[in-house]
């Protein structure tokens, strides 16, 4: 086994062999990513009118949406700290349903934030900042974003979240958990950094649109660069950089 308590060495993780990534485990997050995608694209939520979203029915609509747009958007940055997972599970003997449990706990904490940014986006509309596609009505708003994301990427608990996404020996060397249960809680705190790394950039989707199928991707591939290259925090801090200069942009053309 892996480990026998609440905690597992580093050196053991170090130490795992070089085992080739389990085909399964990478068609089943390359279904889940496509899946998402096609939902995205063919099956879009109805947009009522302003009056028509403050309904349960309409905040779990754009939970849903939100959910598996965040599946989309982040499955292919998570990919190594979910085959590391899937490597030391098989190393430790574990339950085949403990990568799962990782990848649900994951994704748990992707939709704690699709409901709180439901929410926010029914206020908006509400407030008629937005309109219901998602986008903003107002320049003062796509401005204000883009540099409160240009200076989220500078700050220190941008990037301690960002180091802890790329490491995914950390994961399992100092919060390795036992069982099914323990799995889906790694996958929860994993998650949480993950969430803590990018929730204010997902909120440039209010600018290009929550239903912009390019915006989306755009932003989906800024996340995984600044989290799968080598020089990751060069990549924030240039990204927020850019990020000021639009809003800056924006601000001067108006």
């Amino acid at each position: 086994m892996i480990a026998t308590g609440n905690d597992c060495p580093t050196a053991i993780v170090s130490s795992l062999p070089a085992t080739p990534a389990r085909p399964v485990v990478l068609g089943a997050l390359g279904l889940l990513t496509a899946l998402a995608w096609c939902y995205l694209a063919w099956w879009p939520m109805p947009m009522p009118d302003a009056a028509g979203v403050a309904t349960l029915s309409y905040l779990i609509l754009s939970t849903l949406m939100w959910s598996l747009m965040m599946v989309a958007m982040m499955a292919p940055a998570v990919v190594p700290v979910i085959l590391l997972f899937d490597r030391a599970a098989r190393h430790g003997h574990a339950t085949a349903g403990r990568t799962s449990s990782f990848v649900a706990g994951y994704f748990s904490a992707w939709a704690g934030f699709s409901l709180a940014v439901s929410a926010l986006q029914i206020l908006l509309i509400q407030l008629d900042w937005i309109d219901t596609m998602g986008i903003a009505r107002h320049w003062q708003l796509s401005a204000a974003l883009l540099i409160l994301v240009g200076i989220y990427q500078w700050l220190p608990v941008k990037l301690a979240c960002l180091r802890h996404c790329q490491s995914p020996v950390h994961v399992l060397a100092h919060s390795f958990r036992a069982g099914r249960l323990g799995a889906w809680r790694m996958g929860l705190e994993h998650g949480l950094y993950c969430v803590g790394c990018c929730w204010l950039a997902m909120l440039l989707l209010f600018i290009g649109g929550v239903m912009n199928l390019w915006w989306i991707a755009g932003i989906a591939v800024a996340v995984s660069i600044e989290k799968l290259v080598p020089n990751g925090y060069f990549i924030a801090r240039l990204l927020g950089m850019l990020s000021i200069l639009g809003g800056i942009g924006v601000l001067m053309t108006h």
